[in-house]
Order: C-alpha cells, then structure tokens, then sequence
C-alpha cells in the first residue's frame, strides 16, 4: 500500500509541478514541444508492454482486441464533446483533456500495481508523470492568458484535478482487485485504448506543432527511455 501511495503522489504531484511551471516559469515552446514528444514515446511504449501484452499472456488476444477498441472510440466520443463544449485550444477544454487523459492513464496505474512492487509499474507511472508535467504547465498558463482565474485560482483547480486522478489511481487499485484474470485484462485494455487515442489527438499533434522537426526524435528517446525502465522493472 505504501508503494501505491507513492507512485500515486508523484504521478499526480507532477501536474501540480506543471501548473506551477506554467504560471511562473519561463519557457520556450520548442523545449515544452519536445517534452510533450518524449512524453508521448514514453506512453506508447508503456501502454504496448504494461498494458496490452500482459493482458494478452492472462487473457485472451480477442478480449485485448476488444478492450482497446472500445477505449479508444470512449475516447473519440468524449474527446469529440470536449471540443464542441470548451474549443482544443483554450484552458478549460485542456483541463478537461488531462483529466479525460488522466482518468484510464491513473486507473491502468493503479491495475498495473496489483500485486506488484514499484519497479514492475515503473516504466508505466514514468511516462505518465512525463506527460503530465507539460501538459498541465501549457493548459495552466493558457487558463492565466485568458484571464479567467487569479493564479491561485488556477493551482487550486490543477490541485483538485490531481486529487481526481490520485483517486483513479485508489479505485482501480482497489475495485479491480477482486475481478477475475479475463475482466482484469479487458479493463487494462480499455484504458490502453483510451489513452493510445490520446496520443494521436492531444500529445503528438501538440508536439509537433511546438517542437517541429525534433518532435520525431524525441520521440524515439521517450520510447527508448520506457525501455530502459522496463527493463529495470524486470520486464
């Protein structure tokens, strides 16, 4: 428990970090762009080892298949109604993405930690911590541009958002525990889905636009940097 504690707080606490980055730091877009796409390798590779594949061994190929298909169109659907609501560009509609994000990301953290210790999640909780960082500095400092909030306003949102995701995190933890082998499967496989839908709509795209050319190698060292703690977590 102690374990789940941990890696849950600093997961989370990364999108409090980030906030605080957007409001008060100075940064070039380039360098966030290029986090954004270490971020985004970082996940593909996580969510294929971490998720996807050890789902397949428990489970079934079919149940895998399905459990990513039906993330990844929750994903479009929800995704789809977020920016008719509040726009892709402005800081509600990038609160609500993280958190659209955030919630499978967190519940397949906590799914990933049953029955395992901090090293076996490493490469899965690594990633996500990356991605929250810029993702939660950029909707920050988009929310302070409107002049929407006051900037202790905005880290109170971004600290209850954190608070949401930490308790994703408990919950999938926790309810999914008592779910036999093929439902524990499908339910990582969802969340897999959902955020490798994510990637091609949030992260990648953002990458690109502020990182441009370095967008495709940075990439490649996220990807090589979820192998790397993957392999230090036994896998």
């Amino acid at each position: 428990m102690l374990t789940l504690f941990a890696v849950v707080g600093a997961v989370s606490g990364a999108l409090v970090l980030g906030a605080v980055w957007g409001l008060y730091g100075t940064f070039r877009a380039r360098v966030e762009g290029v986090v954004v796409a270490i971020a985004g390798g970082a996940l593909l590779l996580s969510l294929v080892l971490d998720l996807v594949q050890p789902a397949i061994e428990k489970s079934s190929m079919i149940t895998a298949l399905l459990g990513v298909l039906a993330g990844a169109g929750i994903f479009a659907v929800v995704d789809y109604w977020i920016d008719e609501k509040w726009g892709s560009q402005g800081g509600g509609g990038m609160l609500a993405a993280v958190t659209l994000d955030g919630i499978p990301e967190n519940l397949a953290l906590g799914v990933a930690l049953i029955g395992a210790g901090a090293h076996e999640a490493a490469a899965l909780a690594g990633s996500i911590l990356i991605s929250n960082l810029p993702e939660a500095a950029s909707g920050a400092r988009s929310m302070r541009e409107e002049q929407a909030f006051s900037k202790g306003h905005i880290l109170a949102i971004w600290a209850r958002t954190a608070a949401i995701l930490s308790l994703a995190a408990l919950l999938g933890n926790t309810l999914f525990a008592a779910l036999n082998q093929d439902l524990l499967a499908f339910t990582s496989c969802v969340a897999a889905g959902a955020v490798a839908a994510s990637l091609t709509t949030e992260i990648m795209p953002k990458a690109h636009e502020q990182a441009r050319h370095w967008a495709g190698f940075a990439t490649a060292v996220g990807l090589l940097l979820a192998l790397v703690l993957h392999s230090l977590g036994g896998g």
